[in-house]
């Protein structure tokens, strides 16, 4: 031993005094307590379960670790080389050995083996029949969520009642994806042509929300392909969903001809009804009329009432949401760790004087006279918005971020955001909309033309739309 210490090259012992600095380091960081997006919170049936499985094979590998190593160095210390000692006896093997070492893996894999099937079976099982239904579809970069129950479609927020099981149906409009809220549940990968299930009960928090996010590499935004998550009570979830089952409060558009006559949408008769899902003639859709039934009034929404329970043709005038009880989660409520902190692009410049003297009304106008907007956005209660290629923007305003997830929703991020999306998130499909704005993608000035006034128009527009 005294031989082997005198060998020790120089520096050894400053090395290892390093070595074990660092570790000393990481393991009390590790132990810390402010692992606000862990999924070893317990808040759902399932994170229990992972973490009852975990905790399994934590302590079991540890304990094969240890077991292992402490054979290994008694036998490095036992039968280490002496002065003057032979050669050791070299043996064919032996077999009491070998049957032990066969038969103490196998009992440890049916230690683990069995925990780990009975936890496969039970996360893969079909939720409960009175489950809430949410269908999940990523886009490249963002979030779709649709409520089939409740008539609501939205993005980039998942609203979720506690107590109740909620079972996600996952689908991708593009490539691979991964939907993941981490305080929440496991991972679940959203498959081209095909669907996967994810279910769990929130039944282990409060009223709160969580980070979300694709842990699937599916392009040069990948990293920016966020989403918020909140957990509320099952009455002010009830009231969420009967808020966003109506047609958004806002500025209502005049008869407008979009800028580009190919984007014109046909007349339908009078009292007919618009159907979204049917393709509209000129660009790629065509209006559907049926007759139109009752007026169902819409409660607590002056103004609203709708054919037949079909989307109104008429927004209310600007005015403040009514409506009694939940419609969304309270921003200055939001945790810091779920407040978006992305820095806005240096040489993205914008008139922020001009904001909050916006004319809704006139940026009503633009965003249906354009063209652009309509052919990608959907806006419940306004006809000539029924596109399907971005994000619904029916209530926007009541949305706590906008750029799935990357910047808060506020007039200063979403000025910027209509002006030069592709700089603020690489890829982006929306367009470049400010004048003389130099577009990432097309490597060249925009050939839109809005100005300031015109972005701080449609801002206005797009903040009544609670």
């Amino acid at each position: 031993m005294l031989s082997l210490i005198r060998l020790r090259r120089p520096g050894t012992r400053k090395a290892g005094a390093a070595a074990l600095t660092v570790g000393l380091a990481l393991l009390l960081a590790a132990c810390g307590q402010n692992h606000p997006d862990s999924i070893f919170h317990q808040r759902t049936d399932f994170n229990r379960d992972v973490d009852y499985l975990f905790k399994i094979l934590i302590w079991a590998g540890t304990a094969v670790f240890v077991f292992v190593e402490a054979i290994l160095v008694w036998t490095l210390i036992k039968y280490r080389h002496r002065p003057g000692r032979p050669d050791p006896e070299h043996v064919h093997g032996n077999t009491t050995l070998e049957i032990a070492w066969t038969i103490i893996p196998l009992f440890i894999l049916i230690l683990i083996g069995i925990p780990t099937v009975k936890t496969i079976f039970k996360t893969q099982a079909k939720a409960r029949a009175d489950a809430l239904q949410v269908e999940v579809i990523g886009h490249q970069w963002w979030w779709e969520f649709r409520y089939p129950q409740y008539n609501v479609v939205t993005a980039n927020e998942l609203y979720l009642p506690l107590g109740r099981t909620v079972n996600f149906t996952l689908k991708t409009q593009d490539v691979l994806h991964s939907f993941w809220v981490p305080a929440l549940a496991g991972k679940r990968d959203l498959i081209s042509n095909h669907v996967n299930y994810l279910w769990y009960t929130p039944d282990s928090t409060t009223s709160t929300a969580f980070n979300g996010a694709c842990v699937e590499y599916c392009g040069a935004s990948h990293a920016n392909m966020r989403f918020k998550a909140f957990t509320v009570s099952a009455a002010d979830f009830e009231s969420w969903a009967a808020h966003q089952a109506e047609a958004a409060v806002g500025a209502a558009p005049a008869a407008v001809t979009p800028a580009n006559p190919a984007l014109q949408q046909p007349t339908a008769p009078a009292g007919a009804q618009i159907d979204p899902n049917k393709k509209l003639a000129g660009r790629g859709n065509q209006v559907a009329a049926s007759q139109a039934g009752p007026t169902i009034p819409s409660a607590g929404r002056p103004g609203v009432g709708v054919p037949g329970g079909a989307d109104t043709t008429k927004a209310v005038a600007t005015a403040p949401v009514t409506q009694a009880g939940f419609v969304s989660f309270a921003r200055e409520q939001m945790p810091p760790h779920t407040i978006p902190q992305t820095p806005l692009p240096a040489n993205l410049a914008f008139d922020d004087n001009l904001l909050g003297r916006g004319d809704a009304a006139n940026g009503a106008k633009l965003l249906v006279g354009q063209g652009t907007c309509l052919g990608c956005h959907a806006v419940k209660g306004n006809p000539m918005m029924i596109g399907a290629i971005g994000p619904n923007l029916t209530h926007i305003a009541t949305r706590t971020t906008i750029a799935a997830g990357l910047f808060p929703n506020d007039p200063r991020h979403l000025a910027r955001w209509i002006k030069n999306a592709r700089l603020m998130k690489p890829g982006v499909t929306m367009p470049t909309l400010g004048a003389g704005e130099y577009d990432p993608v097309l490597k060249a000035k925009t050939p839109m033309n809005l100005t300031d006034q015109q972005i701080a128009d449609i801002v206005a527009y797009l903040q009544t739309l609670k």
